[in-house]
């Protein structure tokens, strides 16, 4: 009993706000019968302290209403409830929805943004979004062409609304934001077409743009100081990104930001990862390109960063590092630490102390990676923190033009994006995993603004191991980087994780079944087919005293690019309609809502 009000007094504490905090966003996150926030609260644990619903009474579980968002591909993200008021996303051009739960989804308001089609054709993986952020009485929206949006959240009226990027550059978004005290954070997609990616606050009041970090060149652009700021406890030095890179290629860097965001109130710093180096042709850019596959922990105050770790220095695989960064408390080898974990596309789960970046674990969540044999953790090693690359899945030792074969894993990563969850309870992570190899061509790219900057060529598939099943469903031990249990799925798991206080954990798959399993032993208690596939991410609130479970269901993203955007070339979508080519004979396109309950 001691050790279960100790771990939820942790996630409670980073529930809330730091002294002096302002606004009702943290009594919102501290209420298990809200969802304010697309990660459930600060430490993006994705736990809700709601335990109505069991591992005794899930199978009870039944639709009680459903909402069709009036919108085809995928449906990445989640509904936010905010005071008896759900709010819901859909993708390109991103319409929004104000439904009254007093009146099973009556809609309240609807408001749909005034886009420039040709966003459609520079978003890289398809026209997703992932999910709207409420605070004080507003809620935000990060449109795909970039704009931020400010609506009032009781009439839909736009209270303000700025430009955080240019489409002619390539600049889109398909990210949430995050509202801490008087700011949102904001981050930006656009690595392959040659973007220099940052992360910008602004004022949420406003949308007065407060400061902007870049995640590659001139210190002074990246909001660092060379003598404090540091990665593995030690100063980053002067010009640490601009050393790392062949000429001016840092100006066409990449480091995009389009992933999750975390925060600890208590440390009043934010944790957010930097994706790709441009361009994917590593011949092209010498160097390990710094920062880009790097996770950062900033201040949200000023912008500095106060330390960095970079994950896959000189990436040659399309290995992005926005992931989301899951804050917890764990006794490691005796102590009490505040930590981060992490799931890579690289395929290696991180923990590291989130107070000095110091770096706890390292360790392969998927058994199939092969592009290193492990991360270097002799602190008195040169490489120290570094992956110890296996030259045989290495793209730069063949070269330009030449194939290299069977690197695991693909390019979409043993983990894409969808977010995992972890539960105070038992400890544990849940991982959405990939299981997905690929061949690797790279070529010479020429860069033009608005234009395909990319410069590979992938054919994308399961490796042998898995028998043709390319998903997994994990629980991770972050203490010790081992998998407690796994649960194999078909496809690739492209739906992110719920885990509550009933003792369950949910998530959703490409063929469109939400399922529940026990957070204990992952056997699974309960499953539902929804109308589409589900890219989407669960959540749960309660209305009049009763506990729902949400999600979105609308087959898209990366893996499902095929169904949502009408491709039959096994290479387009840079191999993803190859590696999901028997996905149509279990789902269709369709955006729909489903609502769940007790009987």
């Amino acid at each position: 009993m001691c050790a279960f009000i100790l771990a939820l007094a942790a996630t409670l504490c980073l529930e809330g706000a730091s002294p002096g905090a302002a606004g009702d966003l943290p009594a919102k996150l501290a209420d298990p019968g809200q969802w304010a926030i697309q990660t459930g609260d600060y430490a993006a644990t994705r736990f809700s302290r709601l335990d109505q619903i069991t591992t005794a009474n899930v199978k009870d579980l039944t639709p009680v209403w459903s909402f069709s968002t009036g919108a085809l591909r995928g449906h990445e993200g989640g509904p936010l409830v905010v005071d008896d008021v759900m709010y819901v996303h859909a993708p390109f051009p991103n319409m929004i929805y104000a439904l009254d739960l007093d009146h099973d989804g009556r809609v309240l308001w609807s408001y749909t943004p005034r886009q420039d089609p040709q966003t459609i054709a520079i978003m890289c993986c398809d026209t997703v979004y992932r999910g709207l952020a409420y605070a004080d009485g507003r809620v935000f929206l990060h449109q795909a062409d970039t704009t931020v949006v400010a609506l009032d959240a009781k009439t839909g009226k736009v209270l303000w609304s700025v430009k955080n990027g240019d489409i002619a550059r390539g600049e889109t978004n398909s990210a949430t934001v995050l509202p801490i005290r008087d700011k949102i954070i904001v981050g930006i997609a656009g690595g392959e077409y040659g973007a220099r990616c940052h992360i910008t606050a602004y004022e949420a009041a406003t949308g007065k743009r407060l400061w902007r970090a870049y995640s590659v060149g001139p210190d002074e652009d990246l909001l660092v100081d060379p003598d404090k700021t540091t990665e593995l406890g030690k100063p980053i030095g002067r010009d640490s990104s601009l050393k790392t890179w062949s000429g001016d290629q840092w100006r066409l860097g990449g480091g995009c930001t389009w992933g999750w965001f975390s925060y600890d109130p208590e440390l009043d710093l934010f944790y957010y990862g930097a994706g790709n180096p441009s361009t994917w042709n590593p011949m092209q850019r010498p160097g390990d390109n710094k920062w880009a596959m790097t996770i950062f922990a900033r201040s949200p105050e000023t912008g500095t960063a106060k330390w960095v770790y970079q994950m896959t220095p000189h990436d040659e695989w399309d290995y992005d590092g926005v992931n989301e960064m899951v804050l917890s408390e764990q006794t490691i080898d005796g102590r009490s630490r505040k930590v981060l974990s992490h799931f890579d596309r690289n395929g290696f789960g991180y923990t590291l102390d989130r107070v000095t970046g110091e770096l706890l674990v390292a360790e392969k969540f998927e058994p199939t990676v092969n592009w290193a044999t492990r991360v270097d953790m002799d602190k008195a090693s040169p490489t120290y923190g570094r992956p110890l690359v296996d030259k045989r899945y290495s793209t730069e030792t063949k070269g330009e033009d030449e194939t290299t074969q069977g690197i695991c894993p693909g390019a979409p990563g043993a983990k894409n994006q969808a977010p995992s969850a972890y539960s105070p309870l038992t400890g544990l992570n849940y991982v959405p995993v990939n299981r997905l190899c690929m061949d690797y061509e790279p070529f010479r790219v020429t860069y033009t603004p608005g234009q395909p900057y990319v410069g590979a060529t992938l054919t994308l598939y399961g490796p042998k191991e898995a028998d043709g099943r390319t998903g997994r469903f994990i629980a991770w031990d972050p203490k010790t980087g081992k998998i407690v249990w796994a649960k194999e799925e078909p496809f690739s798991v492209w739906s992110g994780a719920l885990a509550t206080a009933g003792g369950l954990v949910f998530y959703g798959t490409l063929e469109g079944y939400l399922k529940a399993v026990d957070a204990k032993t992952g056997a699974e208690l309960w499953r539902f087919k929804t109308p589409s596939g589900i890219v989407g991410n669960p959540m749960t609130y309660t209305h009049k005293g009763r506990q729902y479970v949400a999600v979105l269901s609308g087959v898209g993203g990366w893996a499902g690019i095929g169904i949502a955007a009408g491709l039959t070339d096994p290479q387009d979508g840079s191999g993803a309609v190859g590696a999901y080519q028997s996905l149509s004979s279990y789902t269709a396109m369709g955006g729909v809502l489903t609502v769940f309950g007790l009987r």
